[in-house]
């Protein structure tokens, strides 16, 4: 029997929606949940103007209300237990397996055992025993994997960290070698750029991908920038701005890489940087979220560097310093299906 043709598409493929947990007073976001939930209703607004999303929460009766202004056939409302609201990295991961979509469900242990996931874990499975999905979901419980630590440009190349990768906690009776090989099987790939540098001071995740640079279309990376010699970042930055400089796609070609902004310094209340970056936005099928921070100046070229990359679509921005204050972003708290998943 032939081995079946694998693929991992890009975020900018067509997608059939996307999926969200809703910020709930049993979550770490009860201190601020009005002001966490603006921003998010403010997202659930961009998605439905043309794209269905997935919402799962324990408390769906008091969301009916809260979405009622919301096209509704485009609202999908699942009842479950949540721990967190961190979508891009307990959801399920698309693929495609001889040209039929699929999802796949890594196990999700919150970023090296460092907080409860044992609600987080199940809700792909939740959902498929919901009925929410119209496809296969693959068990890959085997192996720990979240969304925002890999980045792929749907032709055989994916893009993420060493220090999220191979992090002890994670999957730590493997290799470098051993985790390559797992990924290069599940996932169709022939070529696996690892960045050795880079991280954002308060980010819980040991530096994921999405935080730090993102593959687009063109064969064109955006990437995380620091020219200030005086911020902690400066020098780790600067490396990975070089090793992205040198890597090449499948075909050895190099890509084109953008610089974004660095926002400047956010803090918590106890004087802790937040991990604020213009590179976790979400790429939907007619529209780019973007997460912007109060800065004019920093968002607006944030916002119009992204809209050069993403000619064909609307550049949105969304003020996430809400989403910052519990160590994560826009693209964090979002995770797409493609066309076909449901």
């Amino acid at each position: 029997m032939n081995k079946p043709r694998l693929r991992l598409p890009a975020e900018w493929e067509q997608q059939a929606a996307i999926l969200i947990a809703w910020p709930h007073k049993d979550t770490d976001w009860d201190y601020i949940l009005d002001e966490v939930e603006k921003c998010y209703m403010e997202v659930a607004e961009a998605i439905t103007t043309n794209e269905d999303l997935i919402i799962v929460s324990p408390h769906i009766d008091l969301l009916k209300e809260k979405l009622s202004h919301l096209p509704q056939n485009r609202i999908h409302l699942y009842q479950m237990p949540t721990n967190d609201t961190w979508a891009r990295d307990f959801g399920p991961i698309s693929v495609i397996s001889d040209g039929v979509p699929a999802l796949y469900d890594f196990k999700f242990n919150a970023w090296g055992l460092k907080f409860a996931a044992c609600h987080d874990n199940c809700i792909n499975s939740n959902l498929f025993h919901q009925g929410t999905f119209n496809c296969k979901l693959v068990n890959r419980l085997n192996f720990v994997l979240e969304g925002g630590s890999i980045e792929s440009d749907g032709h055989g190349t994916l893009l993420t960290t060493a220090e999220c990768l191979l992090s002890p906690n994670r999957n730590g009776e493997f290799s470098k070698q051993d985790i390559e090989a797992y990924l290069s099987q599940q996932f169709g790939l022939s070529n696996i750029i690892w960045l050795n540098h880079g991280y954002l001071e308060g980010d819980d995740t040991d530096s994921h991908i999405d935080t730090l640079a993102r593959l687009c279309p063109n064969a064109t990376i955006l990437y995380v920038g620091c020219d200030n010699p005086g911020d902690s970042h400066f020098t780790e930055l600067k490396l990975m701005e070089k090793e992205l400089m040198q890597a090449v796609d499948a075909q050895g070609k190099h890509f084109r890489c953008i610089k974004l902004p660095f926002p400047d310094p956010i803090y918590d209340e106890n004087g802790l940087r937040l991990p604020a970056t213009y590179a976790n936005f979400l790429v939907t099928n007619s529209q780019v979220l973007v997460p912007i921070y109060g800065q004019p100046d920093k968002d607006a070229k944030a916002l119009k560097i992204i809209e050069s990359v993403f000619t064909e679509r609307k550049v949105i921005g969304i003020d996430c310093r809400p989403l910052i204050k519990q160590h994560g972003s826009l693209h964090c708290i979002t995770m797409q299906l493609i066309t076909g998943t449901i």
